[in-house]
């Protein structure tokens, strides 16, 4: 099939199937092009776009994304080796929830100083929450 049809069939744009072709993702070899140099993709990259699709909807980047492929072509993708490498996302995962948890609450902080600090004389001035660095200030 064409990359248009295998882009219906996929759900993922032309773009993304030769980014992910140009990133060793899939492979079309020179034996799978037309004469006019039309590339012809086989039911086997169709099911790998798919295979690609699922593991980046866990969130898993795209180098994570090809050691799992990597595993699933040698045969690893044990449950075992699976689950460990999602524990490890869930991980990373949790922290960056922390991260961000710490990172709104510092911003909450900042506009309600922001909002007792300021009085509409100040209206020309600046505003110290973009102005003052806010965490040296608070150790």
């Amino acid at each position: 099939m064409l990359i248009g049809e295998l882009s219906k069939q996929t759900g993922l744009s032309r773009d993304t199937i030769r980014f992910y072709e140009k990133q060793g993702l899939i492979a079309v070899g020179r034996k799978e092009r037309r004469f006019n140099n039309y590339k012809e993709y086989s039911e086997g990259t169709g099911e790998r776009l798919f295979q690609i699709k699922r593991i980046k909807s866990f969130g898993f980047t795209l180098n994570e994304t090809a050691d799992f492929l990597t595993m699933i072509e040698n045969k690893e993708a044990s449950c075992g080796n699976v689950s460990a490498k999602i524990s490890e996302k869930v991980s990373l995962i949790d922290q960056k929830i922390m991260q961000l948890i710490e990172l709104r609450t510092l911003m909450q902080s900042g506009v309600q100083n922001c909002l007792t600090c300021c009085t509409p004389e100040d209206d020309r001035e600046n505003c110290p929450m973009l102005t003052t660095d806010l965490i040296s200030e608070r150790m």
